[in-house]
């Protein structure tokens, strides 16, 4: 039997989550371990509802539901549904995704699961981008619409939209060269074709926190314990500007030496 007197609330969570700037009208991505913050009495859907209810129904939750493995490319493309695949990324984003409310993009390998204000708007048409993250992804669109990053318990790794970067700055080990033609199923249950250049598995190997310190000094990202976790809530826009250009002036700055 958990101890209850050890444990983390609803309530204690929003006040955390506010404490460190999560705000009503907040368009938030929004990576997770949820074992990572200790006993949430409650579990995801406390996370979840605490989160939404900081936002409001003027924000937009956005959750990573991703699916892609090593084994996509042209010659095994993925295989997608939006209403049956579930996500390997967490339990948090694999509830999201099962809640009525929650839209769903196209994406075969990278889809986000969305629930809010500007649902539609940020997963439309993301199965018509040339690459996973490009500029009609979710991980752009938020960018853009002054939106924020919210790692719950986990790092710079998990952060999909530093892909995103990867993909503007147009560095050359990210996407396969091939383009692959896959089918999407959408909620209709009718079979969509699309072309993608996908995420480059056989990569060199990469390391996202080498810009955890630079996030902070520059003030892009601020942190704060919460539970176990370390939390942290990133601005997108300013951290898509500011790894772009570094990206741009050095294409190899994110391969681990």
């Amino acid at each position: 039997m958990k101890n209850n007197s050890n444990s983390m609330t609803q309530n204690v969570l929003m006040r955390e989550l506010t404490d460190l700037g999560v705000k009503r009208g907040d368009m938030l991505i929004v990576h997770s371990s949820l074992k990572s913050l200790g006993y949430v009495e409650g579990g995801a859907l406390s996370v979840i509802n605490s989160i939404l209810d900081i936002i409001g129904a003027e924000g937009t939750l956005i959750v990573p539901t991703l699916t892609g493995k090593r084994e996509d490319s042209s010659k095994c493309p993925p295989v997608f549904n939006v209403l049956e695949t579930p996500c390997w990324t967490g339990i948090i984003p694999e509830t999201v995704r099962k809640l009525k409310e929650a839209k769903r993009s196209l994406h075969p390998t990278h889809s986000v699961s969305a629930i809010g204000h500007e649902k539609d708007y940020v997963t439309c048409g993301h199965q018509f981008s040339g690459s996973p993250c490009d500029m009609r992804s979710p991980y752009f669109l938020n960018a853009i619409n002054n939106g924020h990053i919210l790692l719950i318990g986990v790092d710079q790794e998990s952060n999909t939209s530093i892909h995103s970067c990867e993909e503007l700055a147009q560095v050359q080990y990210h996407l396969q060269t091939d383009v692959t033609a896959a089918y999407v199923t959408d909620y209709a249950g009718e079979k969509i074709r699309i072309e993608n250049r996908l995420h480059n598995w056989e990569k060199p190997e990469t390391d996202f926190n080498k810009l955890d310190a630079l996030y902070l000094e520059t003030g892009i990202m601020k942190m704060k314990q919460i539970g176990n976790a370390e939390v942290r809530y990133i601005d997108a826009g300013k951290m898509f500007t500011f790894t772009i250009d570094l990206l741009k002036k050095n294409k190899l700055f994110l391969i681990k030496a």
